[in-house]
């Protein structure tokens, strides 16, 4: 019988497929695999599927994931769990292996078993399919492997490592996978990613039609980031998860602490920095000197060779949604609920780049009583007079003044002047953007980070286009000082601080000097990754890697009163808006019951 090869594969057992035995059957609508891979248009789209799987940084991570919402700076309506926002249930402590949530086990197994179909399948076809193409699409599914099994590793820790394609003959036993031990993953992805920059293109053929397609600097910093997590107190050394083995008692995770690995992880990343090929994203002044502002906010807009920050993007995104979710309601097709938090507001730094619990000279009460401006900068976005530079006009709460460039990209406040609305955000009860309906902002902030300034015509279809950040170089600089710090110690502070002093430089915020321990290091890192990556994506695992989402979620979120209904003073209260539950199971996500029950080797998560 010819074999017929599906573009929806079937998930083989890994996946939750306890057996399939339709495969034998031979319908006449099937494609078969003559007609895929013998066609250069359907071959190429078979592969854009294997990329489908990437995940979305706009959407995908805040409602299908949920790397946004699961943490402290943003919070969204509990109600919107009825709209397919599970981790509105989930910060509630409502997940379980049996939750009907999203799937990125059986995701990733599907990805993989595309990749290795077309690694095994793919030839060329002439002219319009060399066999230089060929080559570098095979290398392609094999970065895409390897990526999203960083995935599962990053949110499961061990898994089934799968390293051939399993065909349609396989038996149901063959199937039946024990989980792989950490060390051994990690190892593999190693090997696989380091040998693939070496052989990927140091840029996408063509930055137009390629623009997103693998490259060497992507396996690297995947890479990279595999070595961050296996250094991290998550997995490096984590008693918490000694019970977990297979059936013959194989460890599935680390039980000693490794302090070499560290240098591992500073090492791999050191090997994106010698490529030579990224560099900070800025923009810069009439006087030469880098405009904050637009640099950190452009960051997310500037594309392509324009922007040499750029290292891992996916350029299908649904940025869109995402702009209605943080325009105010009121305005357009604006649902204005995607909102930050008053722990987030507070974490800002000063415009002396200082906590706010640390600057003598900040003030969190009253109102201003002049126009604040700051020099060297285009930014006209927050103030109704069009002036560039002035950024908070008088009569502004104080708390909101003298804060850092960052803090003005990314945060709407009320009173605000928007130029949206072309005029001040109303978001008190019953305001214009406020209550009583739950799309309003809950906490009384919007965020307004990666919201293009253009989209201003929402329900117009006016989203102009941008890239989702997988990686960017920044994210590297901090992770770079990070090991450093923790590997070396004050021994490697100076190269520790020319790291963290790149990204204030550019934030337009005062260098750190002097000196410090090995702990305040840590604690000034993280506080500058929670700031710098706000909103994408990475704060979730890196409470999760340094085991501080159990006590971080013990402080309960905070936000204004926004039932407050005429009265500017009474909104301008912080109020707790709820605690969000989480466990030490919670560190790792629960295999789906479902898969368990259809593979006795399987054994799940602690707690689930």
């Amino acid at each position: 019988m010819k074999k017929t090869l599906y573009i929806i594969v079937c998930a083989f057992a890994l996946a939750g497929v306890a057996g399939c035995g339709y495969l034998d059957q031979e319908p006449d609508d099937l494609i078969t695999e003559d007609m895929v891979f013998n066609d250069v248009v359907k071959t190429n789209g078979w592969l854009a599927n294997i990329y489908s799987y990437l995940p979305d940084p706009y959407m995908g991570w805040n409602m299908k994931y949920g790397l946004n919402t699961l943490v402290d700076d943003v919070q969204i309506p509990l109600e919107w769990s009825g709209f397919g926002w599970w981790s509105a249930s989930a910060m509630k402590g409502n997940w379980s292996a049996t939750s009907n949530y999203f799937d990125l086990w059986g995701d990733v197994y599907k990805a993989v078993r595309a990749a290795y179909i077309f690694q095994e399948k793919v030839k060329p076809l002439g002219s319009e399919q060399t066999a230089a193409d060929v080559e570098y699409m095979k290398l392609q599914a094999r970065f895409l492997v390897a990526y999203y099994y960083s995935q599962l590793l990053e949110f499961y820790g061990s898994f089934p490592l799968v390293t051939e394609y399993y065909g349609i003959d396989s038996t149901y036993e063959e199937l039946m996978l024990e989980r792989t031990p950490f060390e051994e993953i990690v190892e593999w992805l190693d090997e696989e990613l380091y040998a693939l920059s070496q052989q990927l293109p140091l840029h996408c053929p063509s930055m137009t039609e390629d623009y997103g397609r693998a490259t060497k600097g992507m396996a690297l910093a995947v890479r990279a980031h595999v070595h961050m997590l296996a250094a991290s107190p998550l997995f490096n050394g984590n008693q918490m998860y000694a019970g977990i083995t297979n059936a013959d008692g194989t460890p599935l995770f680390p039980q000693k602490y490794e302090k070499d690995k560290w240098k591992r992880a500073a090492d791999a990343i050191k090997d994106i920095f010698d490529l030579g090929v990224y560099s900070l994203y800025k923009e810069y002044n009439e006087a030469g000197t880098v405009d904050p502002f637009l640099s950190y906010m452009n960051i997310h807009f500037a594309t392509g060779a324009n922007n040499p920050e750029l290292i891992f993007i996916n350029n299908n995104c649904n940025y869109a949604e995402a702009d209605q979710n943080m325009a105010p309601h009121g305005y357009g097709d604006g649902n204005g609920a995607y909102g930050a938090t008053q722990n987030l507001v507070d974490a800002f730094f000063t415009r002396n780049g200082l906590p706010v619990s640390e600057d003598p000279s900040y003030v969190a009460d009253g109102y201003s009583t002049e126009d604040i401006r700051y020099e060297g900068t285009a930014w006209t976005r927050s103030n109704s007079k069009g002036e560039q530079g002035l950024v908070t006009e008088a009569g502004t709460p104080n708390m909101y003044c003298n804060r850092e460039p960052r803090f003005y990209v990314s945060i709407m406040w009320h009173g605000e002047w928007s130029t949206q609305l072309d005029g001040y955000v109303d978001f008190l009860y019953g305001g214009a953007n406020g209550g009583p309906t739950y799309d309003s902002p809950q906490c009384g902030y919007l965020m307004r980070k990666r919201q293009h300034p253009q989209a201003t015509e929402i329900g117009k279809q006016n989203h102009p286009y941008r890239h989702g950040i997988i990686f960017r170089l920044g994210e590297f600089y901090l992770s770079y000082a990070e090991a450093l710090n923790e590997y070396y110690g004050v021994d490697a502070q100076t190269e520790v601080l020319q790291y963290v002093n790149a990204i204030r430089e550019r934030a337009g915020i005062p260098a750190y000097t002097g000196s410090y321990t090995q702990e305040k290091m840590r604690e000034l890192i993280r506080m500058e990754r929670r700031i710098e990556l706000l909103d994408e994506g990475k704060r979730y695992t890196d409470l999760r890697r340094w085991l501080l989402s159990k006590s971080v979620f013990r402080q309960p979120i905070m936000g204004l009163d926004v039932k407050a209904k005429t009265d500017d003073a009474y909104f301008f209260t912080r109020r707790d808006f709820m605690t969000r539950s989480f466990e030490d199971k919670n560190y790792l996500w629960p295999i789906r019951q479902t898969y368990i029950d259809n593979n006795p080797k399987l054994v799940q998560n602690l707690g689930y």
